[in-house]
């Protein structure tokens, strides 16, 4: 049986852990605890009823209130992405779901650069058709090895090959337009916009990102201003917009929340699930990096983890309907004067900071 050592120093973890994050400070190591909530909030229910029933232990009632708050804490972030909470993103209706020219369909995909399976991505692709693919974490190898097969089935492609871990490369078979491929706040780390015209005509502003990864040694500053650049820009597109890619954070975040309040951007797996893309090859510690938002106008579809492809990373699948109105009970909440002066100065600081991306080197060798 676990001795009382150990599960105090458990509990006193989940407490610690639970209470960081609540502060907002914008260092990796604290922004990292906000990551695993699930796990947290499973080990603290595991641990109460030993609090309770195992072998006695010292204050055991003072125990048992701080597993219940632990759990309560990572509840209040969690439950919303499950079946029990309102669904943010409207299903599409029949009518919706039959015309086929309004609807897109987009698979995103972080390969790890340093994954050579390069068969099994290409096969999941050539068996779901998707009108978008966007392959994150490509090299030249990477690009070069997905051009064969599917440059037939893809006519227009933006290629952002890089060794750092950060390449992009987007591939439609929908008409591109105003593309642009900018390092919005950190060098050597690239995002794509670019306008997407549908079959029946209508457009989309269609917004790539993979921002830097929270570490522990480092803020999260430059991740957290590329977020919240995106999400002004999206609030101010006259286009719909689709915001999607591994944002190297999780749903429930600080930073992630943020996002929503500036952009006006819904989440579809809020009410649906949690749709775990991180990490592939460690059941036991996985959360949602991979996102995609969307504009209200947007009825959801399909929306579905998909199968391994030798990354770290699942690949995500969603069709979406553009429908051209937005339901204004399905908003999230806005965000104020102030947080948005805050967000900007943050960004500007962020700016002029002088060096290399994050995890750059991760890949060598």
């Amino acid at each position: 049986m676990i001795s009382a050592i150990v599960l105090w120093g458990l509990t006193g973890f989940l407490v610690v852990a639970s209470l960081l994050p609540l502060s907002k400070i914008p260092f990796g190591t604290i922004r990292g605890l906000a990551f695993p909530r699930e796990q947290f909030f499973g080990l603290a229910i595991v641990l109460l009823p030993l609090m309770i029933f195992g072998p006695p232990v010292p204050w055991a009632s003072v125990g048992v209130a701080l597993l219940l708050g632990v759990a309560v804490i990572q509840l209040i972030y969690i439950a919303k992405f499950t079946p029990i909470w309102k669904k943010q993103s409207i299903d599409a209706s029949p009518a919706e779901l039959a015309n086929k020219g309004g609807q897109i369909s987009l698979l995103a995909a972080n390969v790890k650069q340093s994954n050579r399976a390069y068969d099994r991505l290409i096969a999941l692709v050539q068996q779901k058709t998707p009108d978008i693919l966007m392959a994150i974490e490509v090299d030249e190898e990477w690009i070069a090895a997905l051009r064969g097969p599917l440059g037939g089935m893809f006519p227009h492609w933006v290629e952002v090959p890089l060794g750092n871990s950060y390449g992009l490369c987007l591939m439609s078979r929908l008409p591109l337009a105003e593309t642009e491929v900018r390092e919005l706040v950190t060098e050597g780390v690239p995002s794509i916009r670019t306008k997407v015209t549908l079959p029946d005509g209508q457009q989309t502003r269609l917004y790539v990102v993979h921002p830097e990864p929270p570490i522990i040694s480092h803020d999260t500053k430059g991740r957290d201003s590329e977020i919240a650049l995106i999400g002004l820009e999206a609030a101010e597109d006259l286009l719909p917009a689709i915001v999607t890619g591994d944002l190297n954070d999780v749903a429930w975040s600080t930073t992630t929340r943020r996002f929503q309040r500036l952009s006006g951007l819904l989440d579809p797996r809020v009410g649906r699930g949690f749709y775990n893309t991180f990490s592939a090859t460690m059941p036991w510690m996985r959360w949602p990096l991979d996102h995609l938002f969307h504009d209200a106008r947007f009825r959801l579809i399909e929306m579905a983890r998909l199968g391994k492809i030798g990354s770290d990373h699942f690949p995500m699948w969603f069709v979406l309907a553009l429908t051209g109105d937005a339901l204004p009970d399905t908003l999230p909440e806005q965000a104020d004067a102030q947080e948005e002066r805050d967000v900007k100065d943050m960004i500007a600081e962020e700016k002029k900071r002088d060096r290399e991306a994050i995890g750059s080197d991760w890949e060598d060798g």
